[in-house]
């Protein structure tokens, strides 16, 4: 099992950008897949969980919703976060993250594996 997170970068208050979490050797369509964040000093928080295929559930963290959504590629390997309106306070690492559990859930410790962080920084 392998996922990988890319995409993150430095950006301007306001503006986009689209993680990419590519996966391999599970079935991504049974699988719930979240995205992760962690600030320095802070604790990993969940910001976004897509379920399985046949559930469709999708969470978001207050913080987020309304600005962040996360779908499945056409693929069905990919999971994707597009960020928009980021603010400073998005700055993080983002994982992530897949469990078999198969309702969206923003606890870490329910997920199984982990993909390498990529760093997303919203500066003025």
């Amino acid at each position: 099992v392998q996922l990988q997170a890319f995409g993150g970068g430095l950006v301007q208050p306001g503006d986009s950008l689209r993680l990419s979490c590519a996966t391999s050797g599970f079935p991504l369509d049974h699988w719930t897949i979240g995205w992760f964040r962690q600030a320095p000093g802070k604790e990993r928080e969940g910001v976004a969980c897509l379920s399985s295929v046949s559930d469709g559930s999708t969470y978001y963290a207050a913080s987020v919703k309304g600005r962040f959504t996360i779908s499945r590629g056409a693929s069905k390997r990919t999971v994707y976060l597009q960020m928009n309106d980021l603010k400073p306070e998005d700055t993080a690492v983002y994982y992530c993250a897949a469990t078999s559990v198969s309702s969206p859930s923003r606890y870490t410790y329910e997920y199984d594996y982990w993909g390498q962080g990529t760093q997303v920084t919203v500066f003025q």
